[in-house]
């Protein structure tokens, strides 16, 4: 059996890092369709306002008060899927600043366990060595086990 990776705490602990980046990522992602799905709605809802043609002066100005409270919700709105959007990046910058730690102790794990395989078969064409030449120059004496 070969040598452990020594790094092998640090690298679980990096693809926990990973994981956790990447459920704020998603989180993120779906935070930014809630806000542009709120937005699209109070657009619409906007767009879909008219003004009466023929009404009272007080029933005008209802509808223009309505429909500058939907411009502010609108506005509102807009604001929050900029937010939105930026703490996505964040989450982004976040996920890939993971991914890349995570990647180096892959690239040095796999390192590791080359060289560590690498080991393994020299040891073993080593032994197989040695047994090939202790058949050709020696007699083999049988061990106690082979006697029984």
């Amino acid at each position: 059996m070969g040598q452990s990776f020594r790094l092998a705490g640090l690298l679980r602990l990096r693809r926990l890092q990973e994981e956790r980046a990447a459920a704020g990522l998603a989180a993120a992602n779906a935070a930014t369709r809630e806000a542009e799905d709120e937005r699209d709605e109070l657009t619409t809802l906007m767009a879909g306002t008219i003004f009466p043609r023929h009404t009272d002066e007080n029933a005008w100005r209802c509808a223009v008060a309505a429909r500058a409270s939907l411009t502010s919700l609108v506005g509102e709105a807009t604001v929050a899927v900029d937010v939105a959007v930026r703490r996505g990046e964040i989450a982004a910058e976040d996920w890939t600043a993971a991914r890349t730690r995570v990647a180096m102790l892959d690239k040095l794990a796999e390192r590791h366990e080359a060289l560590v395989r690498a080991e393994e078969d020299r040891t073993e064409q080593q032994l197989l060595d040695e047994v090939a030449s202790r058949r050709r120059g020696e007699p083999i004496e049988p061990t106690e086990q082979e006697d029984r």
